[in-house]
This record gives C-alpha cells, sequence and structure tokens, in this order.
C-alpha cells in the first residue's frame, strides 16, 4: 500500500517547493505596493530593501510554520476562514467607494454592478455570521 502513496507524496512535495518563491514573491510585491515602496526582482537588494525584507521575512515565516510542526493543511483552512471573516467589511469600503461620486468621478457603479456588488457583499457576510454561530453552538 505504501508503495501507490509514494510518487503522489513525490508530486506534493515538488509543488510545494515549487509555491513558496511565487507565495513569498507575491507577498512581498503585495506589501511593497501597499506601502509604495520600490519592488521588484530586477532591482538590487539596497534599491529595494523593502521589498527584498519582505520575502525573506515570508520564506522564513513559512520555515518556523514547518519546523514548528504546524499542518500546512490546517493553515491553509484557518487562512480561508479568516480571508472569508475579513471580505464582507472590505466588500462594504468597496461598494461605498466605488459609488461615491467625489471619489470616483462620472465612473461610480451603475444598477447592475450595484445589484451584484451589494449581493454579493450581503451572502458574504450571511456566510460569516454563519461561520461564527456554527462554530460557537455547533
Amino acid at each position: 500500500m505504501t508503495h501507490r502513496c509514494l510518487p503522489v507524496s513525490g508530486v506534493v512535495r515538488s509543488e510545494g517547493d515549487a509555491t513558496c518563491p511565487v507565495l513569498t514573491g507575491s507577498a512581498a510585491y503585495g506589501v511593497s505596493e501597499a506601502f509604495r515602496w520600490r519592488s521588484g526582482l530586477e532591482h538590487k537588494l539596497t534599491r529595494a530593501p523593502q521589498f527584498y525584507v519582505v520575502i525573506i521575512a515570508a520564506t522564513l515565516v513559512g520555515m518556523a510554520i514547518n519546523f514548528l510542526g504546524i499542518n500546512p493543511i490546517t493553515a491553509l483552512v484557518w487562512s480561508a476562514v479568516l480571508n472569508g471573516l475579513v471580505a464582507p467589511p472590505l466588500l462594504v469600503l468597496v461598494m461605498l467607494v466605488s459609488n461615491d461620486r467625489a471619489a470616483m468621478g462620472e465612473r461610480t457603479n451603475g444598477r447592475l454592478l450595484n445589484i451584484v456588488g451589494w449581493t454579493t457583499t450581503i451572502v458574504m457576510g450571511v456566510a460569516a455570521v454563519g461561520l461564527i454561530v456554527t462554530s460557537i453552538f455547533g
């Protein structure tokens, strides 16, 4: 039975190794963009130090997860839960800004986008509340 699992574990292992640089790089680009830091792998360390610090920090966090024995699948599930809880308030902000003429000028949402956007926001909010209620009361 073990011999059947070995090829699969090799694929999962190699996929994990391939995603680590992608995830650390995307984190560095995202954080750098948010703080308006110079970013890009085409820059040397001296030209974009914060960008490279984020790459190093994200790599170290990934290594710590491994060495502390944290199950990576469990970590992924919890990050998805956190994203689901954070999404509704962020969607409210996006909808408010996208309908603000002072911020958007003539490019505010139309009726269809408002219907889809607010429906999505409400559905995500109900799902988040449902998750919290079922977590507390089982």
